[in-house]
């Protein structure tokens, strides 16, 4: 079996694959700390088993997204594994055809019961969503310092949506885009998935009006591509 895992922690990604080499058996795997790398890694590795996406990655549009991602390699099995226990983001990545959803919060045995449920081709849902009870509170964690909040969606880009992104500006079809970045059209596909919903709009004239109507009013920071 080879998995990705796609977490820009390192020190969780790490213990992950350690987990799942040593506890299940995993013969191959694949770590990377950005959503690009792990679309890179997916188009290189068909045969992957198992994909485990984090939802706080930069670019990430939440498990929405990741149904386009499934759409493109329905082969792989797919799952969120994130520290938010948001109840919403369950059932979304549920219904984008995702194979599970773990927190990060389980004990380590939980979470390799959930990988196995998933590598055998269950679904796994975490207990709280099945109990219908709120989910317990995550250990104690020293505080993190204060974040700036972004302020628009051109600040939490990734370096392949802000090149997409340039494209789309420049009327570009998706084949152009592909030949263009040197990437299949389903990643240029997914791509465009995570910008409709960062951006919060449904096709490219949408996401073009909104893109450059947004740029106009900063101080030309962004550049097309």
């Amino acid at each position: 079996m080879k998995v990705l895992v796609a977490d820009d922690h390192g020190l969780y990604r790490s213990g992950l694959g350690f987990l799942l080499r040593d506890q299940l058996g995993v013969g191959e795997v694949i770590e990377v700390g950005t959503l690009d790398d792990a679309l890179d890694m997916l188009a290189r590795h068909p045969g992957l088993t198992l994909a485990l996406f984090d939802l706080s990655m930069p670019g990430m549009a939440g498990p929405e997204s990741l149904g386009t991602v499934k759409a493109t390699y329905p082969d792989t099995f797919m799952a969120v594994i994130s520290a938010s226990e948001d109840r919403e983001n369950v059932v979304k990545s549920i219904a984008a055809g995702l194979s599970g959803y773990i927190p990060k919060t389980l004990p380590e045995d939980e979470i390799a019961k959930a990988l196995a449920m998933m590598l055998a081709g269950a679904i796994f849902v975490p207990p709280f969503m099945i109990a219908g009870a709120p989910p317990a509170p995550p250990p104690a964690a020293p505080p993190e310092p204060p974040r700036a909040l972004p302020a628009s969606p051109l600040d939490t880009l990734t370096p392949r949506q802000r090149d997409v992104l340039g494209y789309i500006l420049q009327g570009r079809a998706n084949k152009e885009i592909a030949r263009e970045l040197d990437i299949a059209e389903g990643t240029v596909k997914i791509h465009l998935a995570a910008l409709f919903a960062l951006f919060g709009v449904h096709n490219r004239t949408e996401l073009a009006t909104c893109a450059q109507r947004m740029r106009n009013g900063r101080d030309g920071s962004y550049r097309e591509g």
